[in-house]
């Protein structure tokens, strides 16, 4: 049976009506979103919620995710990240999910000197891309990272999802922090494919989160490799992002690609889908993405 994980702001109005859609097994909560409340209570709450509704909370953490930590306003030549990295430069950067482009000319620990662009503004907590083989992220938890972790052990919150997952030793840094954890690696990178392909023993549940990882492959087509290959490692992987984008864009109209995409994944095996921050950062879009995504699964019960 076809299943949906949708992502949900940390406070959003309409939480209990996306909890009792029946194809929802769970909520990811996003932990870039900002929050008011102690992060133990917060998880409370939407453990709670989601459990009184028979369904899962999955904390998602960012790990070794580069991610914009100051806002940068063009014309600019810098920019500060979430972590310190190597890489050998000149070097492409990625940003808005390989749409903008800008050359890195120098590294200094987290601050990216560039040549040019991009062209609009970043901000904390964005995303930005640098495939290259020469990249080294120093560090894989981030402290916002380690503050979820605990108040999920404070809170009896075991489900996390590990973004940019590229060996046995990720997994292992949370099963030492909390042994109890039930883990979701994020497969996103070609270093993430690699370790899946050669090393992976089911010490965790793979995701193949293609939001990252459609930038982060050598060629664009080698995404449909990467997902076939995922599923035949993990019958039970989850598939993530860039799912019924096209509501969000094309004012709740799904486009013929999008249609053909899921229902692609679906003749592959994929029967676990997470929606991503797009679609579901909007009542309608989350609600008719998740009622196309079921009328689509009846052809495959």
């Amino acid at each position: 049976m076809v299943k949906a994980i949708a992502t949900l702001p940390p406070y959003a109005p309409y939480i209990d009506e996306v909890l009792g859609h029946p194809i929802v097994e769970g909520i990811r909560l996003n932990t870039v979103h900002p929050v008011v409340e102690p992060l133990e209570e917060l998880l409370q709450l939407l453990d709670e919620k989601a459990r009184n509704a028979g369904k899962t909370l999955w904390v998602d953490l960012k790990c070794r995710q580069l991610r914009v930590k100051t806002h940068g306003t063009p014309p600019f030549t810098a920019i500060e990240l979430s972590h310190n990295i190597k890489v050998n430069v000149p070097v492409k950067a990625y940003f808005s999910h390989g749409t903008e482009t800008a050359t890195v000319l120098k590294v200094d620990g987290n601050r990216l000197i560039m040549q040019e662009g991009p062209r609009k503004v970043v901000g904390p907590g964005e995303g930005i891309n640098i495939p290259d083989p020469s990249l080294q992220v120093q560090g894989y938890f981030t402290e916002l990272d380690k503050q979820y972790i605990e108040a999920g052990l404070k809170a009896g919150v075991k489900k996390f999802m590990l973004s940019y997952v590229e060996s046995k030793a990720d997994v292992d840094g949370l099963k030492q922090l909390y042994p109890e954890a039930e883990i979701v690696g994020k497969i996103e990178s070609r270093k993430g494919l690699d370790y899946v392909a050669q090393d992976w023993k089911g010490e965790c549940r793979l995701m193949v989160a293609r939001g990252d990882l459609f930038t982060e492959v050598s060629m664009p087509h080698h995404i449909v490799e990467a997902t076939q290959m995922i599923f035949e490692k993990d019958f039970n992987a989850i598939v993530a992002s860039r799912i019924f984008d096209s509501l969000f864009f094309n004012n709740l109209q799904p486009t013929c690609e999008d249609i053909g995409d899921v229902d692609n994944l679906l003749r592959m095996g994929y029967r676990h889908f997470m929606l991503g921050d797009e679609v579901c950062m909007q009542r309608d879009t989350l609600i008719s993405g998740l009622n196309l995504l079921s009328a689509m699964a009846r052809r495959y019960r």
